[in-house]
C-alpha cells in the first residue's frame, strides 16, 4: 500500500508576511520536453523542486538525456543518441509527459508514448494533440496502452484546434519548430506558459511568432542550439496564496510575479472584499473580515484559471450570501466538494454549477486530498477553520508546490507534515 503525507493543520490562522513565488510547474515541464530537440547541452533556471519535475527528468533519462541538478537549475544534454519510447510506468504518473511526443516526432521521426496518467479531474483526451500532428503529415496507430506516431519529415500546415487546449498548443509548437515550411496553430491557447515555451525555442533558434495569442506562425528552420533560460514565475502558486491570505484574514506579500499573469483572480480577490496593492514584480494581499459572496466563471486565460477555482471556494464558502461558481474546463473538478463539506462548508452542485452558502466559519476534519490543486486547498482550509483539520494526500501537493508547508509556516501557519 502506498504510503501518504498528513497535513496536520490547526487553525484558524491568518497568514502574514512575505513569500516568494517559485518557476512554473506548467512551464518548466513543457520547456523540459522541449530540451530534447535540442542537441546539445541546456541550462534552465528557476526550476521548482517538485515531484513532476523529478519524474520528467526521469522521463528524459529513460530517453537517453543527462539530466543534472544544482538547486533551481537543470542542465540537459540531449546531444547523444535518444530513445523513441517513453517508459509505461512514468507517462501513466504524469499527464504532462505527453509532450515528449512532440520533440521525438520532430528530432527522431518516430515515437511511441504511453497514453497519459496524472490528476483525476476529467477527460482530457489527446485527440487534439493527434490531429494535429496528422495534419503535418505524422500516422499513428494506438494499442495496449500506447500510442505509435511515424512521421518521415514534418511539415509546415495550418492547424484549427477545435479548443484552445494549451498540451496541444504546445506539443505542436514545439514540433512545428523544426518542420518544414510554415505552420499556423488557429485558436491556439494564451497562457503565458505559452509565451515562456516560445520564448525559450526562439531563444534556441526558432521562428515563432504570436505566441500569446489566439494564432500562433512558427517558421521551421534546420536545428535548434543550446540556450540558457530561466522559468517564469508560476501564477497559480502565486494565485493560491493570494487567495489564501484574502481566505484567511491575512496580509501576505507576494514576491516575484508577474501581477498581469493573475489580474483577474486579483479583480476578483477585490470584487469579494479583499485590499489588492500590485507592485512591478510583487502583490500585496489582506482582507479585514469576512470576504463579500460573488459569481465566479472559469475559462481558459485570460479567464479566471480553473486550477484556482478550489481556494477561492474555500474562500466563498465562509462569504457574506450565496455565491455560484462555474465550472467551464474539466467536469471532474467538483469531486473536492465532498471533502470540504466535511469541514462544515454548504455547497450544492447542480451539473458544472457550484452554488456556495456562506457560513460563518469552517471546522477542522480528516479529508483527503483528490488532486494537487484540491489538496494545497484544503490545506488553506484547515487554515480557516477550527480546531484541527487532518489532509491525507498520496503526494499530490508536492507534484505542484515547491516547499509549500515550509512556505505556509514562514507566513505564520501551524502545520505538521508526516507520512503514514
Amino acid at each position: 500500500m502506498k504510503s501518504m503525507v498528513r497535513y496536520s493543520v490547526h487553525g484558524p490562522r491568518p497568514l502574514q508576511g512575505e513569500v516568494a513565488i517559485s518557476g512554473a510547474k506548467n512551464s518548466a515541464l513543457k520547456i523540459m520536453a522541449a530540451a530534447l530537440m535540442v542537441p546539445g547541452e541546456v541550462v534552465v533556471e528557476r526550476v521548482p523542486r517538485i515531484t513532476d519535475v523529478a519524474l520528467m527528468s526521469e522521463v528524459l533519462e529513460r530517453l537517453g538525456a543527462r539530466v543534472d541538478r544544482d538547486g533551481d537549475s537543470l542542465w540537459i544534454d540531449s546531444s547523444g543518441d535518444l530513445l523513441d519510447e517513453t517508459p509505461y510506468e512514468l507517462v501513466t504518473m504524469m499527464r504532462a509527459s505527453i509532450q515528449v511526443l512532440g520533440p521525438l516526432l520532430a528530432r527522431l521521426g518516430r515515437a511511441r508514448v504511453a497514453l497519459p496518467g496524472g490528476d483525476a479531474i476529467g477527460s482530457r483526451p489527446i485527440d487534439l494533440h493527434l490531429k494535429g500532428f496528422e495534419r503535418m503529415g505524422a500516422k499513428f496507430v494506438s494499442e495496449h496502452g500506447y500510442v505509435e506516431g511515424i512521421a518521415e519529415r514534418l511539415s509546415g500546415a495550418n492547424v484549427l484546434l477545435e479548443f484552445p487546449s494549451v498540451g496541444a498548443t504546445e506539443n505542436l509548437v514545439m514540433a512545428a519548430a523544426t518542420a518544414d515550411g510554415e505552420t499556423t496553430i488557429e485558436n491556439a491557447a494564451r497562457e503565458p506558459e505559452i509565451r515562456d515555451l516560445a520564448g525559450f525555442l526562439n531563444a534556441a533558434g526558432a521562428r515563432i511568432t504570436g505566441a500569446g495569442t489566439p494564432s500562433i506562425k512558427i517558421q521551421g528552420v534546420t536545428e535548434l542550439r543550446p540556450v540558457h533560460h530561466e522559468i517564469m514565475p508560476d501564477r497559480i502558486e502565486a494565485g493560491t496564496f493570494a487567495i489564501g491570505a484574502a481566505a484567511t484574514g491575512g496580509d501576505v506579500r507576494l514576491n516575484g510575479l508577474r501581477p498581469e499573469h493573475i489580474e483577474l483572480p486579483l479583480q476578483k480577490l477585490e470584487e469579494a472584499g479583499a485590499e489588492v496593492r500590485r507592485h512591478s514584480d510583487a502583490v500585496e494581499v489582506s482582507m479585514a473580515g469576512r470576504p463579500r459572496a460573488i459569481d465566479l466563471v472559469t475559462l481558459p486565460f485570460p479567464g479566471f484559471p480553473t486550477d484556482l477555482q478550489h481556494p477561492m471556494m474555500v474562500l466563498l464558502a465562509q462569504a457574506y450570501g450565496s455565491s455560484i461558481l462555474t465550472e467551464n474546463v474539466f467536469e471532474a473538478r467538483f469531486v473536492f466538494v465532498d471533502e470540504l463539506a466535511r469541514m462544515g462548508s454548504s455547497i450544492k452542485v447542480e451539473g458544472h454549477h457550484a452554488v456556495i452558502r456562506g457560513v460563518e466559519g469552517l471546522s477542522g476534519a480528516p479529508v483527503e486530498a483528490p488532486d494537487i490543486r484540491a489538496g494545497a486547498a484544503l490545506v488553506l482550509a484547515g487554515l480557516c477553520a477550527r480546531g484541527e483539520t487532518e489532509v491525507f494526500d498520496k503526494g499530490h501537493i508536492r507534484r505542484g508546490y515547491e516547499d509549500f508547508d515550509h512556505k505556509l509556516r514562514l507566513l505564520g501557519a501551524d502545520i505538521e507534515v508526516s507520512t503514514v
